[in-house]
């Protein structure tokens, strides 16, 4: 049973002493149960030995997340190897042309026209073709004035459109020549061919379609090739003394007959 004038302390397992003398002392043999008894019982209060900084209230600081370490490369003693290269792609394959269509062809002429001049000079009609909607006749030359007449007189043609002449030079028989023909009563277009070799001559047709004049004129002006019974075979586009005729292949495309240049017009021709 505890003395009345004694009480005990709850953060001591010893009582304490009512003496104002014995207060604040404790007994040399009493057991210290912790530092902060301790402490209190001696009287005194642990002073830390330097000052520590004190943080300031607030937010806290934020701490940057710690970087994950990068695996170290292994060390091989060389310089690491290079990343290979990006293969290039290949080209693609170079596109065939495609095949040209092929264009319109030569097909054969069938008429009643064709089968009467067949019937009546056989092999003297070489051939008969429409090519893109033009019709041909090729005739030898020794019946082409009879077929012309024919053409004028039986089957209406009454208008030479034209006379012109193609030069082959390669061929033997060199010159084909063209008479094209119209009929106003039949609205029909046929082109009359045959060939001659150079130097030979075809009948003028002036007497069938008088426009034929000047046709004929052109192509012996060009050409060279003459026609029988014509009523005025000269030049129609160039000079009559100039020599040469400028539509024949070899006749170059930039010559000039230098003599007839110089003696009519006075000056070096410039070609």
């Amino acid at each position: 049973m505890a003395l009345p004038d004694e009480t005990k302390d709850p953060n001591s397992a010893l009582p304490k002493s009512t003496n104002p003398e014995s207060a604040g002392k404790a007994p040399a043999d009493a057991p210290v149960s912790s530092s902060k008894a301790t402490a209190e019982s001696a009287g005194q209060v642990a002073q830390p030995s330097e000052a520590q900084p004190v943080a300031p209230a607030g937010k806290p600081e934020a701490t940057k997340p710690a970087e994950p370490a990068k695996a170290a490369a292994p060390s091989t003693g060389d310089k690491p190897a290079a990343p290979p290269a990006a293969a290039k792609p290949a080209a693609p394959a170079a596109a065939k042309p495609a095949p040209k269509p092929e264009g319109p062809k030569p097909e054969p002429w069938e008429s009643e026209l064709v089968r009467k001049l067949k019937a009546q000079y056989g092999s003297g009609i070489r051939e008969a073709s429409t090519y893109v909607g033009q019709k041909h006749l090729v005739v030898d030359k020794s019946i082409v004035y009879e077929i012309l007449l024919r053409m004028r007189e039986d089957e209406l043609f009454d208008y030479c459109v034209d006379i012109t002449a193609v030069h082959y030079p390669k061929r033997e028989a060199q010159f084909d020549i063209v008479y094209v023909l119209y009929s106003f009563k039949k609205n029909e277009r046929v082109r009359v061919k045959t060939q001659i070799k150079d130097g030979e001559r075809l009948r003028s047709v002036f007497g069938i379609w008088p426009t034929a004049n000047w046709l004929e004129r052109e192509v012996y002006d060009m050409f060279g090739i003459e026609f029988e019974q014509h009523p005025d075979l000269k030049r129609i586009l160039l000079p009559d003394g100039w020599k040469g005729h400028p539509l024949r292949k070899e006749y170059p495309i930039l010559q000039q007959d230098q003599e007839w240049v110089k003696s009519n017009l006075g000056i070096e021709s410039g070609q």
